[in-house]
């Protein structure tokens, strides 16, 4: 895990993911948005469109990283950092490694479904993790979400 210098910087981005993660609320998505980020600006951004899209891998990463590589025009998001609101599942964790993604940063920790939940480090062996940016946000967010859905 990493503790980044510039949290300023990482604080920015992760609002912007925030902005990603209420886009997704709007649509009654479970709120949890991402950017990726490169040569200080957003490349890719995405929010949950599991429910819109009826589909189970239709992730704010997936999202993300789908949009980053079209905007690329590769596959590899090497020296880019991707921002989510919400601490990656396996799946999201596993596409982010295929994409060699050089660091991800997340705000709320995910105790049902993070990948902290089946593994420490499921990045690429040089990814760097910062966790924590913006946490009490992000994981209020999500907490209100789903209080409203009960």
């Amino acid at each position: 895990m990493d503790n980044h210098k510039n949290n300023s910087e990482d604080e920015r981005w992760m609002r912007v993911a925030l902005d990603e993660a209420h886009r997704a609320l709007e649509r009654d998505e479970v709120p949890i948005g991402a950017v990726v980020v490169s040569g200080g600006r957003v490349i890719g951004r995405g929010h949950n469109l599991t429910e819109a899209l009826t589909d189970v891998t239709a992730h704010a990463e997936m999202q993300a990283i789908t949009a980053a590589a079209g905007t690329l025009g590769g596959k590899y998001l090497t020296g880019c950092t991707l921002y989510v609101t919400v601490e990656p599942c396996l799946m999201c964790a596993g596409a982010l490694a295929w994409s060699q993604v050089s660091r991800v940063v997340y705000g709320a920790r995910d105790e049902k479904r993070g990948y902290h939940t089946q593994c420490q480090h499921p990045f690429h062996k040089k990814t760097m993790v910062t966790a924590g940016i913006l946490s009490d946000d992000c994981a209020q967010l999500m907490t209100q979400f789903f209080k409203n859905k009960r």
